[in-house]
């Protein structure tokens, strides 16, 4: 499974090219390890690098930046890779909103 499709990669792209600074988009995806924990909710992509800015559930929820380059070589239990929440809604919480879930 692709982590992006292109609608999907041109939104989180297209997010970042118009931030500003505040960090208050919406989430456009929701990615998570199925043998394990790790759950990710991105808002944005720089497509220079390949860096992704969201909300990262590990052992604790932090906001940051997530490198995608790693997510995509990610083999967990298995060798199952990271994948992506077919059905999270785009554009429906905000990464505040996401902390809760």
């Amino acid at each position: 499974m692709q982590l992006f499709t292109k609608e999907i990669k041109s939104k989180l792209v297209n997010n970042h090219n118009q931030q500003d600074g505040t960090k208050e988009f919406k989430v456009v995806c929701k990615l998570f390890n199925p043998s394990g924990p790790g759950t990710w909710y991105l808002s944005e992509l720089n497509e220079e690098d390949n860096v992704a800015f969201g909300l990262a559930d590990i052992h604790e929820k932090e906001l940051g930046y997530i490198d995608i380059n790693e997510l995509e070589n990610f083999r967990g239990v298995f060798g199952l890779k990271i994948e992506r929440d077919k059905y999270f809604p785009t554009n429906k919480y905000s990464l505040d909103e996401c902390k809760q879930l």
